[in-house]
């Protein structure tokens, strides 16, 4: 079969949307997520979006997106991502993989990126990492093309059915009120102090998911903060963010001086109470550390870990 490489062409959001069903499934997307996270990226460059097609039929076969560091990223400015890619099953073993990665190195290192990740792109990823465990003939594929993992992401979920909040963090709850902490909902004059608090004490781009979020969605409602007695702020949370999918939870986090407070447990549960209150059956999010101090809270809180990511990267020969 002849196979020709190409850049981004029209049609593809359908095709490769489609692709990805027979692919990957249980990462499967849509045409309208893929605009979303491909095309309207605004790093996005169309040859960055490189397409392995039968050159007889024009039948995309595989792809892969890359995408160079630049507007809106914080830090790592010198490196590059991958944020999705696959071949179809029928056309494995043909060299397509290697093929399709060895191309977005070369794209990356031509545009100065050091490195390469896949996945962890800040602005818009579809899943944090390789899953491992649902795509081993992936993880060799990276393996063989000198991919090392960086460390493993643990998504979690929460079945909210029957959830009421525990009477321990009620009490506490109670108790950091006593001592001058507020707890609300933000209003519009909060969202500027939110955004600088989300970019600045916690992650780059979780200030520019909550500003999207509220543009895009407009639910305000949906932004919890926690505040000192001295007024300013010390946490937030939020759901409904990526996507407007009300029971994906997050971003969420509490500034490290106050952290062993235990805001953030009383946070999290005020989330979730309010995730409860609109009807949402679960509770669900992509990424933590599963060792981490955060990775700790979810478990005690009810969490379980539903799928590992592990988050890989491969320097870049220029």
């Amino acid at each position: 079969m002849p196979i020709i490489y190409r850049g981004h062409s029209a049609g593809d959001a359908v095709r490769l949307a489609d692709l990805t069903a027979v692919a990957m499934p249980r990462d499967a997307i849509s045409a309208d997520w893929f605009t979303q996270t491909v095309l309207l990226d605004p790093n996005f460059d169309p040859d960055g979006l490189i397409v392995a097609a039968d050159a007889d039929t024009g039948d995309a076969l595989g792809f892969v997106y890359a995408v160079r560091a630049g507007r809106g990223i914080g830090p790592d400015p010198d490196g590059g991502w991958i944020t999705i890619g696959c071949v179809h099953p029928d056309a494995r073993r043909q060299g397509i993989g290697t093929e399709l990665l060895r191309r977005a190195r070369s794209f990356l290192a031509a545009k100065g990126a050091a490195w390469v990740n896949y996945a962890a792109y800040p602005l818009a990823y579809f899943v944090p990492g390789l899953d491992v465990a649902a795509y081993p003939d992936a993880a060799r594929l990276f393996e063989r093309n000198g991919f090392q993992r960086l460390y493993t992401a643990a998504a979690m979920s929460i079945d909210l059915a029957d959830y009421a909040m525990p009477d321990a963090v009620r009490e506490l709850r109670a108790t950091r009120i006593a001592e001058g902490y507020t707890f609300g909902t933000a209003a519009p004059d909060d969202l500027p102090e939110t955004l600088t608090f989300a970019s600045q004490r916690l992650a780059p781009d979780w200030g520019e998911a909550v500003r999207d979020s509220v543009l895009q969605h407009g639910r305000i409602d949906r932004v919890l903060t926690a505040r000192h007695p001295d007024g300013h702020m010390v946490g937030f949370a939020t759901y409904g963010a990526y996507r407007g999918l009300r029971e994906r939870f997050g971003p969420y986090g509490v500034d490290e001086s106050c952290r062993g407070t235990g805001l953030g447990k009383v946070l999290l549960h005020d989330t979730l109470a309010r995730m409860r209150a609109e009807g949402a059956q679960s509770a669900w999010f992509l990424w933590t550390g599963e060792n981490s101090p955060a990775g700790h809270l979810y478990l005690r809180s009810g969490f379980h870990v539903t799928r590992r990511f592990d988050v890989l990267r491969a320097d870049l020969d220029h």
